[in-house]
């Protein structure tokens, strides 16, 4: 099988030296990618920028912002027999970026703000689709409450719901994981290399299960 996979955060510019980002380190992803390559399959990983070295025999695709990995993801998810949306795609991006940097000045300034594409809605919304879409979901409230609702609007076969403020930034992590077809199951905290092995077996069984359907 063919995963295709997004990992770490994006950055919307402001200006040449500023941008709007988000905490994500990337780790979740990458282990993904690596327990995905261990388990014999190949891997495109799509990655914003982070600290981690791409795993050896992975397809790597640098990405920055958020309309980067928009384009990086269409390009390959029709080719791919998983798609794993771990990224952090920022939610908006400034509406003007400034072609030179922006002076500090004693008068207040407004950034204003526009939405950025929602990739995992946009695979979603594909007709036909012979990929199984996984989505993340990071929450600081209401976890399986809102994973739920992403996962129906998003139109989504799965998604993988953490809690933010154990995930962002450290080594481990704990997981509510939703199908389509209502069923839950959790994963207590584990190191995110052994959450990786798990979630890929579960990630193969279920895309096997839906090709099993559909013939």
């Amino acid at each position: 099988m063919t995963f295709l996979i997004t990992a770490g955060p994006t950055r919307e510019p402001i200006d040449p030296v500023r941008y709007i980002s988000n905490r994500s380190s990337g780790k979740m992803g990458y282990a993904i990618a690596e327990a995905a390559l261990n388990a014999g399959h190949d891997v495109i990983l799509i990655s914003g920028p982070v600290n981690l070295a791409p795993p050896r025999d992975a397809k790597f695709i640098s990405v920055s912002t958020g309309d980067e990995m928009f384009d990086a993801v269409h390009q390959h998810a029709d080719s791919s027999n998983i798609c794993v949306l771990c990224a952090a795609v920022a939610d908006y991006k400034p509406a003007q970026v400034s072609p030179v940097k922006i002076k500090k000045c004693a008068a207040q300034v407004s950034l204003e703000l526009v939405p950025t594409r929602d990739i995992l809605q946009s695979l979603g919304l594909q007709e036909d689709r012979k990929f199984l879409l996984v989505g993340f979901a990071a929450e600081t409230d209401h976890l399986e409450a809102n994973a739920a609702k992403k996962l129906r609007e998003k139109n989504c076969d799965i998604i993988v719901a953490n809690d933010s403020r154990i995930a962002m930034e450290t080594d481990e992590n704990e997981l509510l994981i939703l199908f389509h077809d209502d069923e839950t199951k959790k994963i207590s905290r584990s190191p995110k290399k052994i959450l990786a092995r798990d979630l890929v077996k579960i990630f193969q069984n279920s895309q096997q299960k839906s090709l099993t359907k559909k013939m």
